[in-house]
């Protein structure tokens, strides 16, 4: 999986390391100050180096290119520039390898969970050439007084220590980051759905009011048209244009009828209803109607041997087999294959499953799938699937939509089992 970091991650990773070195630099003037102890120069070099690199990093952000580039390169020169303050402090014999932490840290926070171990596995090799080439003489220490002598046990304990806690920080730094980005998911989840909920509120107060504002009136004028109709004996313009006038008031009718659907709540009938036979029922509707083609769409299935007995509203679940299926015979203009499928089980519930082979949908169609009034079909109202998922979620079920472009779509309900006071599901 590509690594993607946010440019404002970026920017917090350059703020945070500017925090710890002005720390650090208080700290060492405070220290100088209080003891009279002098640091070296090449120490306070080491502070200026990383203030200038600071701010080439944070030139780099402003061009905002390759910020995975960058923030690797950040990493692996912080532990450098961490390596050259630990020498210049003493190495093994002060605590200056706590620095080490910080990058560990960063990483976790910026770049991603590869890099946390990255950076711990660098610390370790770093610090441990630091502490192996100084203890064996291969470079000498900054100062003569630092080179305290040390039993090969004590050092190499100590070693083992610190890279213990190098890889303890980055195990539980992963893990840490792992559960706040997932918090974060969740809560970008809920926001939509929080978003999503206020749209069908508001749709539902549309609805209401266009209802009470059109039914009647509508219905008034499509019993007058075809009183005129049967009374109208010619077979000209006039017969046509009525007909067309029927034709279209049944559908503002049915579109009102979907608007209700949102207004009113929903009204939980726990009947026993067999829903392959309700599935069938609407298969035999669409195939009436000529909107489901059998030459061109085959359909398939165990709804067809399988009786699913559940308990609730049979129109609700109607109306759920109808716009599923609908949909899917939009999105196979030219033909295609149709499955459909109930699966049960006591851990996940009850499965209704609706898979096409037709176009499939768009990231932007699949992110606004479930928003009224938005169609991924041009003569579409965005209804249809608005109102499934409200169905489903009137009886604490939930949707699933799996779907790519030019690879067909699966739609997947799950159904909680109805417990014992509500007579339980079952399915033979």
């Amino acid at each position: 999986m590509k690594e993607k970091i946010e440019r404002k991650d970026l920017l917090r990773y350059i703020l945070i390391r500017l925090l710890i070195i002005t720390s650090i630099l208080i700290a060492t003037f405070i220290i100088q100050y209080s003891t009279g102890t002098d640091f070296p120069p090449i120490f306070i070099l080491a502070i200026i180096v990383f203030y200038g690199l600071s701010l080439i990093y944070f030139l780099l952000y402003l061009w905002g290119k390759f910020p995975v580039f960058q923030a690797y390169l950040q990493l692996i020169s912080d532990l450098v520039l961490i390596t050259w303050l630990v020498y210049i402090s003493g190495g093994m014999t002060t605590s200056t390898y706590f620095l080490y932490i910080f990058a560990i840290i960063a990483a976790s926070l910026v770049i991603s969970e590869k890099a946390t171990y990255l950076a711990a596995g660098l610390s370790a090799v770093l610090f441990g050439f630091l502490v192996d080439a100084t203890y064996f003489g291969l470079i000498p220490y900054f100062h003569p007084d630092q080179a305290v002598r040390q039993d090969f046990g004590s050092v190499l304990f100590n070693l083992i220590l610190a890279w213990a806690v190098f890889f303890a920080v980055a195990f539980f730094m992963s893990y840490l980051s792992r559960s706040l980005k997932k918090a974060r998911r969740e809560l970008e989840q809920a926001q939509k759905e929080l978003i999503l909920r206020e749209r069908l509120a508001e749709a539902g107060r549309i609805s209401a009011t266009l209802a009470h504002e059109i039914r009647n009136p509508l219905a008034a004028i499509s019993s007058a048209v075809q009183v005129l109709k049967s009374e109208y004996r010619g077979n000209g313009d006039v017969g046509r244009m009525m007909e067309v006038i029927v034709r279209e008031s049944n559908r503002v009718s049915q579109l009102l009828e979907q608007f209700l659907d949102f207004a009113a709540p929903s009204k939980r009938m726990f009947s026993e209803i067999d829903l392959g036979m309700l599935l069938n029922e609407t298969l035999e509707m669409l195939r009436s109607s000529g909107e489901l083609d059998g030459d061109k769409i085959r359909v398939d299935g165990n709804y067809l041997f399988r009786r699913v007995v559940y308990y609730g509203n049979p129109n609700h679940f109607k109306q759920i087999f109808w716009n599923l299926v609908k949909n899917a015979i939009k999105a196979m203009p030219e033909g295609g294959k149709l499955s459909l499928n109930f699966y049960h089980s006591r851990r996940d519930g009850l499965k209704i499953v609706v898979a096409d082979s037709g176009i499939g949908m768009s990231e932007q169609d699949k992110e606004n799938l479930f928003v009224p009034f938005y169609s991924g079909f041009g003569e579409g109202r965005g209804l249809g699937l608005a109102t499934v998922k409200k169905l489903v979620e009137d009886y604490e079920g939930k949707i699933q939509v799996n779907s790519e472009v030019g690879r067909g779509t699966e739609v997947i309900i799950t159904l909680p089992l109805v417990d014992e006071r509500k007579k339980g599901t079952e399915l033979r």
